[in-house]
């Protein structure tokens, strides 16, 4: 009996919720419980909605403006990766979720995608066995291109890049021997341009590339069918050079920044306009001079070397009669000549008498043979006196320096209270023209000009550009906006409008409700209880008695007394 008892409590209890349940779906009429489904409905179909444009708004882009291959290879590899993609309303990116762009566009890099739109020297792995010769170089020209195109797309201003070489057979004969060629297509970012020094690295990229390619030899054409490589040749062939223009104006604005720096203590901030303009000469020349001088002046004489030779000789003549007599061997000398005499170290010693004195010798000129013969030399070497000079001329030298410069009037305060602009006087205008010639490097020599101006300033208008209201970035956050904020109403009126009314409905008054009304009840059983014990009231007494007591709690708290009268009303009519 105790486990029937049990089960038969259990029972009830579980019963009791769908009970609950039942009574309160009871108690509204069928337009109601229809109005409670759809609102319901409602709800759960704008939580959804919500939740897909949230997942919606975690999409970030994969890739953008890519080609038809690309396109078709990067989805195939998505798809074997299992990740979700999805394209933007143009339909030129890719979307992926925000947490994985950065690990698959690492993954998609190394399969080699996207390619560009271009095929590198990957097509040289794919080789087929016994291919032509003339298949094998095409396959090689159009790898060439395609890493051609690859590394200019790298540039940061070029958005896609297409290049073509015209590479000719070789030849034998000198005469018939051509030249590569190349043209390169470019599509620039929009808003976006190429400085000459930009078309010259391309140039010279392509040409390096090439065997025998030279970089005159490269053509280069815009998306605008603009040939970018003419406007380089007419700048070379001007004479211009980009390096020296961004060294004329780092000069320029060197110059500037000391004048405006040594005039805004003066004037103030934004009260004076500096204007430089630099002439730079950029001619290089050089100048080598060798002179030579006489080297004649006695203190300045230099003797290399010194040499001095003297000799004497006689030569024997026929004497006498010829024949056996005359030919006889002469006498021989008295004095021996292989060892002459050591002059002494004062010089040469003077001849004695009957001898001569030639070559250092002294002999008898009785045993000297006539004639006599005698020779002296003397060579002496001079250092020589040369001087070598080599100059050459610095490059980007000033030759010349134009300075103009505007200072704003100085405004006062009138009496009226009004700001009335006044000119500087003289003294303080000659002051910042002498504070600008220091400042700028003024050289008279050197043909250099400045003017100052005292000019009262016109007050620019500031250009906030687009409006705020027209800004598309401002555009796309108030469509998000709106577009949550239209979800979050519908659901607040849903909630608050429709499905709360319907609740409170279901579950009745509050509980307070209940409590005053038992406590009137109870109230008007226990005064009646009271006066039984003393008096037995009659029937009208009873009653009034408990209007009375219904009149002071009416005036306690009315609204109770209201949702009673409401509840038993409704109660009765159901």
């Amino acid at each position: 009996m105790a486990a029937a008892g049990t089960e038969t409590t259990d029972t009830a209890v579980a019963s009791a919720p769908l009970e609950r349940a039942r009574a309160a779906l009871a108690r509204l009429d069928n337009r109601q419980k229809v109005v409670l489904m759809v609102a319901i409905a409602a709800l759960i179909a704008l939580l959804v909605a919500a939740a897909t444009l949230l997942r919606q708004s975690e999409f970030r882009i994969l890739f953008s403006n890519v080609g038809e291959r690309d396109g078709g290879a990067i989805i195939a590899a998505l798809e074997q990766m299992n990740v979700p993609f999805r394209f933007n309303d143009s339909g030129s990116a890719i979307l992926v979720p925000a947490a994985r762009v950065h690990d698959v566009r690492l993954r998609l890099a190394s399969q080699g995608l996207p390619r560009g739109g271009a095929v590198g020297f990957e097509l040289m792995e794919s080789q087929k066995f016994g291919i032509s010769q003339f298949a094998e170089q095409l396959n090689y020209q159009r790898g060439l291109e395609g890493e051609l195109s690859r590394t200019v797309q790298s540039i940061a201003a070029v958005e896609a890049a297409r290049v073509h070489l015209a590479i000719p057979k070789p030849s034998v004969f000198m005469r018939e021997e051509l030249k590569p060629s190349a043209s390169v297509m470019l599509r620039l970012y929009p808003g976006r341009s190429l400085d000459t020094a930009q078309i010259a690295g391309i140039q010279n990229l392509v040409a390096a590339s090439v065997p025998q390619l030279a970089a005159a030899s490269v053509t280069l054409l815009d998306q605008n069918g603009t040939l970018l490589s003419q406007m380089k040749s007419k700048l070379l062939e001007a004479g211009l050079d980009p390096t020296q223009t961004k060294y004329v104006n780092e000069i320029e604005a060197s110059i500037i920044k000391r004048v405006e720096d040594i005039l805004t203590p003066i004037v103030g901030a934004g009260n004076a306009r500096v204007q430089i303009a630099a002439d730079i000469d950029f001619s290089q020349s050089e100048h080598t001079a060798e002179t030579h001088r006489p080297n004649t002046t006695p203190p300045e004489i230099s003797i290399r070397s010194q040499q001095t030779n003297e000799t004497a000789s006689t030569s024997p003549t026929a004497q006498g009669v010829p024949g056996a007599l005359s030919n006889q061997p002469p006498v021989p000398a008295t004095a021996p000549l292989t060892q002459p005499a050591v002059p002494p170290a004062g010089g040469a010693a003077p001849p004695l008498p009957g001898q001569i004195n030639a070559a250092g010798v002294q002999a008898p000129i009785a045993g000297v043979g006539q004639p006599l013969t005698t020779s002296k030399s003397s060579t002496i070497n001079y250092e020589v006196d040369k001087t070598i000079r080599h100059v050459r001329q610095s490059v980007g030298t000033i030759k010349r320096l134009s300075a103009a410069v505007v200072v704003n009037q100085r405004k006062e305060t009138a009496k009226d209270g009004k700001s009335v602009s006044k000119p500087l006087p003289d003294a303080e205008l000659k002051q910042i023209s002498d504070l600008v010639k220091e400042a700028m490097g003024f050289s008279k020599d050197r043909g250099d000009t400045i003017s100052v101006a005292n000019a009262p300033f016109t007050a620019i208008e500031k250009d906030d550009g687009v409006p705020l209201w027209r800004d598309p970035e401002t555009l796309s956050l108030a469509k998000e906006l709106v577009k949550y904020g239209v979800i979050a109403a519908i659901i607040a009126y849903l909630l608050l409008g429709v499905v709360r009314p319907l609740v409170r409905t279901m579950v009745g008054p509050p509980a307070r409700e209940k409590t005053i009304g038992s406590q009137i009840d109870v109230r008007a059983e226990e005064e009646g209880e009271a006066e039984a014990t003393e008096h037995v009231p009659t029937a009208g007494e009873l009653l009034e008695a408990q209007l009375a007591a219904v009149r002071a709690i009416a005036q306690q708290d009315p609204q109770a007394v209201a949702n009673i009268i409401k509840q038993w009303t409704g109660a009765n009519a159901g």
